[in-house]
């Protein structure tokens, strides 16, 4: 807490708020602190200057705090209660008290984090029906959002050759480390092409109305189904550049979310019903190419994380992930299709197969189809149930396999059909198996990668003895089985990406990123 300035050390403290709210929180951002409290959330703005805002005077902190209240009324009227100054008397700090604030603070209700998008996103409690609630909200908040004069220059073609222009000239030289050159330069031509070829639908949105002062940050973070109406949190209230924009780039942003979530099914909803509820049929020209921009520029965003000495080892990393995989969202959307892709994670028991591929699905929402719990599943067992029957026998006898492979190329090739990309996490020791869900992902117009997991004996070994104490193991797998799986498994056969026990998780996740998502 010392490095925390006087002001926030003492708002940690329940005695420094009229209402003693019991345990605050603190979180931060780089340009805010926010103190939870049971109820309320106080908002308040560093005093940084990064270029693209300027919160370094105390005027400028309370300016941006009423602009902040202001603009976000407009999509969260209920979220977002006013603005509160923070005084300070024989160094006693008070939020909300008399006199003279040192410092001021944005005032909001404590919203639900159950209701929020992205939370129900991960849960898979997000539904058809909510993306067109928000369809509908988005809609009508562009249809009445102020437009003309100032605000209509930042749709000129000379500005959107500023914005694109810009993402390729700053993150040139992280060539290499978060996008490779092909990629980079694909993505590129493609947006500097559809400018080029669009000039005339660029120049006529601005004519008609259709750039407006909107959002500029929906993600599905600040989305809110909150019992009294969809509240969207966290407009842009700092830069007037990253906020009035054409209506369908502030949509996009939303619409790219998601697809990131892997849910192009719950995109292609708000897409269609925001399209037909604004009535803007020509703006729907425009959405891939704005889900690219905003993909890039989330990479981008996450590129620069990646690299800020500040920001600690975990961040770094995850950061450096995230802008890989925003970055290979932005060149599907180059390619003129989000394909779903079938990954497969192969290897033998014990060679970290189901640990790695359950991290690339909490990272990017694919869905993790594994053939241990499928195995029981369709043999009516619990997936934590043991059934430690030897080798080729009882539901690991080749019938009860053959049916299991089966399965899951049913099940991966209805989730790819659906535009969801897929895990599929197995041994796969036969290359039949992996030829039969390899045909389902060509069905389904998926792309296909194969990572291989590989490790020593030794290693294998010690997994196996550690597993076999652990709670709520899905695989029965032993040294027998692994013994007997090795002696009759088949190598992979074609292109594919090894990833050895004897490097380090994070280690395995940058190289599958790195090959996978280019």
């Amino acid at each position: 807490m010392h490095s925390l300035p006087a002001h926030i050390k003492a708002l940690l403290s329940p005695s420094s708020y009229p209402s003693g709210p019991g345990e605050i929180e603190l979180r931060q951002s780089h340009v805010s602190y926010l103190l939870f409290t049971p109820e309320f959330v106080y908002k308040i703005k560093k005093p940084v200057n990064f270029g693209f805002l300027d919160f370094t005077t105390l005027e400028k902190r309370r300016f941006y705090c009423e602009e902040e209240v202001r603009l976000n009324r407009r999509l969260a009227p209920r979220a977002y209660l006013g603005v509160v100054g923070i005084t300070e008397k024989d160094g006693v700090y008070m939020m909300g008290g008399e006199g003279e604030p040192v410092e001021y603070a944005v005032k909001m209700k404590r919203l639900s984090e159950k209701r929020c998008l992205e939370h129900m996103l991960i849960a898979g409690s997000a539904t058809e029906g909510l993306l067109t609630r928000v369809s509908h909200v988005l809609a009508a908040f562009h249809k009445n959002a102020a437009t003309g004069g100032h605000i209509s220059g930042f749709g000129s073609l000379d500005v959107i050759k500023k914005n694109t222009g810009e993402n390729f000239s700053q993150t040139e030289p992280f060539i290499g480390k978060t996008l490779s050159a092909g990629l980079f330069l694909k993505i590129k031509e493609y947006t500097n092409a559809f400018i080029g070829s669009n000039a005339e639908l660029f120049e006529r949105r601005v004519s008609e109305g259709f750039v407006r002062d909107c959002h500029g940050d929906i993600h599905s973070a600040h989305v809110f189904a909150e019992e009294e109406g969809i509240e969207i949190i966290d407009c842009i209230e700092f830069n007037e550049r990253f906020r009035f924009s054409d209506v369908v780039a502030d949509e996009a942003f939303l619409s790219m979310d998601l697809d990131c979530h892997n849910r192009a099914d719950l995109s292609e909803v708000l897409d269609l019903a925001y399209f037909a509820e604004s009535g803007d049929r020509e703006g729907a020209r425009l959405l891939n190419f704005y889900k690219c921009y905003r993909a890039y520029v989330r990479g981008k965003v996450e590129g620069f994380k990646a690299f800020e000495e500040e920001v600690d080892e975990k961040e770094r990393s995850d950061a450096l992930l995230s802008a890989l995989y925003h970055f290979h969202l932005s060149g599907l959307y180059a390619s003129g299709r989000l394909k779903p892709m079938l990954l497969i994670v192969c290897g033998l028991p014990g060679t970290g197969k189901s640990t790695l591929a359950a991290e690339v699905a909490g990272r990017t929402g694919f869905v993790h189809l594994l053939s241990d719990a499928l195995r029981k599943e369709l043999a009516g067992l619990k997936p934590d149930e043991a059934r430690p029957e030897s080798y080729g026998e009882g539901i690991y006898s080749e019938h009860f396999t053959e049916r299991t492979y089966a399965e899951l190329a049913k099940r991966a090739e209805e989730f790819l059909r659906r535009g969801r990309s897929v895990i599929a996490d197995a041994t796969f020791s036969k290359r039949r198996h992996m030829k039969k869900v390899m045909d389902a992902a060509d069905r389904a117009g998926a792309m296909v990668k194969i990572i291989e997991c590989t490790a020593s004996n030794s290693t294998v070994r010690a997994r196996l003895e550690e597993r076999r104490w652990a709670t709520g193991n899905v695989s029965d797998a032993d040294w027998r089985i692994y013994i007997g799986k090795k002696a009759s498994f088949e190598e992979v056969g074609g292109p594919h990406i090894v990833a050895a026990a004897e490097s380090t998780l994070q280690d395995n996740l940058l190289k599958v990123y790195r090959e996978v998502f280019d």
